[in-house]
């Protein structure tokens, strides 16, 4: 199988778990700029990244579903690139380096579909 279609096939069943959980959970109250454990320069960039999709994701539901879908994912999105950048920035590892430019190009093209969606159906 290719990576890509496994970098896919991954990312749609955690993103589908993700949306979930973020509904159960209350992202307003959570500080996470701090990374836990190390707190080096890529763990600080990653906690940073991650405080930032979770804000994000920290929308008012409008009962709309796919309104609702669309605005999380974009954040969710956005948190995978910025995370995928972090790698690029401080990885070293060939493959792993690699995930990260696809995911910042699967995620980049779903972003710009989901506003675009977003811009003709929100209402």
């Amino acid at each position: 199988m290719s990576r890509t279609l496994i970098v896919a096939a991954y990312a749609a069943v955690f993103s589908l778990s993700t949306v979930s959980f973020a509904q159960e959970m209350d992202h307003s109250k959570m500080t996470m700029a701090a990374p836990k454990g190390d707190s080096g320069p890529s763990s600080t960039a990653f906690a940073e990244a991650n405080a930032a999709m979770h804000k994000g994701m920290d929308i008012a539901f409008s009962g709309n579903a796919d309104v609702d879908f669309a605005k999380g994912m974009i954040a969710h999105h956005q948190g995978a690139i910025d995370m995928a950048k972090v790698e690029l920035q401080y990885g070293k590892n060939e493959e792993m380096r690699k995930v990260a430019e696809e995911v910042i190009t699967a995620q980049e093209a779903e972003i710009a579909m989901m506003k675009d969606w977003l811009g003709k159906n929100e209402k």
